[in-house]
């Protein structure tokens, strides 16, 4: 019963999640999606994105300089002056 900018920023972006995820898209894009949030609700954000992820076989493409949450994911590409490095 709140609008948007009642919510905190952990909440806004479990309300993006779902709003992204309801339509069952084959991709999803996410670009730094806990950059604005501190690490305890950051964590919680990318356990609800994997966990999404894996229930609804989604492709995820997910971008971030964080190599911890970079390990979690199936595959990992880098980047470097715009092009994929070994």
């Amino acid at each position: 019963k709140k609008y948007p900018l009642g919510l905190s920023a952990g909440e806004q972006q479990r309300v993006a999640i779902a709003r992204a995820f309801v339509t069952q898209p084959k991709i999803l894009f996410a670009d730094e999606p806990t950059g604005n949030l501190d690490a305890a609700t950051g964590a919680q954000i990318i356990d609800l994105m994997l966990e999404l992820n894996s229930a609804r076989g989604t492709t995820l493409i997910l971008v971030t300089h964080d190599e911890a949450l970079a390990r979690r994911c199936n595959r990992q590409l880098h980047l470097s002056a715009g092009r994929v490095a070994a």
